[in-house]
């Protein structure tokens, strides 16, 4: 049994949960651990001076929680696809390949979590396409007035810095390409690496 992780993240509405679950489809042996899910209750998330939440932190999440996820798919990913319904083979073969994809906006800014990545991909879209993409979805609590200009793109602009001082190891994705695009070149790229694993490039 040998293991591929890939890691998805990128800016705000860029596209990473659209490629991750395209992956997940196409895939054999997958599955998702997504960043989202472990957010904080709202309730224990600080305010910043502006009193605009500060969601775009580590501190806002449970990254402990996100670890232990993570080290449980290391150690059996049969099993752990197993308890999530997920249906692997009935028994794992010496050159299976299992990959699991992590995706979210923090991923890479997690020193203990960024170390265990194989493949690291980064959409990247410019600040009034993102800004657009953004104001279209809801969420739940809505965005205040000003929460993009004010802390959402100043925050994505700080935590890139801080991303690239910690690694250099990423793919850039352009989020203005089309999206069939951009998915086949990832798919084919993992499908490369998978190759390598079982030996058969």
């Amino acid at each position: 049994m040998k293991t591929l992780v890939v890691g998805v993240g990128g800016v705000t509405n860029g596209g990473k949960s659209t490629l991750s679950q395209f992956l997940h489809l196409k895939i054999r042996n997958s599955c998702i651990v997504a960043q989202d899910s472990h957010f904080k209750d709202d309730r224990v998330v600080p305010v910043d001076s502006n009193g605009f939440k500060q969601y775009d932190t580590l501190d806002a999440l449970h990254m402990d929680k996100m670890m232990i996820e993570v080290y449980s798919w290391r150690r059996d990913p049969h099993s752990f696809l197993r308890q999530r319904g997920l249906k692997p083979k009935d028994s794992p073969v010496d050159n299976e390949v299992y990959v699991l994809i992590v995706e979210g906006f923090l991923i890479f800014n997690h020193r203990p979590l960024n170390e265990l990545f194989d493949r690291r991909y980064f959409l990247e879209i410019p600040y009034d396409t993102c800004k657009k993409r953004r104001s279209s979805r809801v969420y739940s609590p809505p965005d205040p007035p000003g929460y993009f200009d004010g802390y959402v793109w100043p925050m994505y602009l700080k935590n890139r810095s801080e991303m690239e001082s910690m690694t250099s190891e990423i793919v850039y994705l352009d989020g203005l390409k089309p999206k069939e695009e951009v998915l086949v070149v990832v798919y084919e790229d993992i499908c490369q690496e998978i190759d390598r694993l079982q030996g058969l490039s």
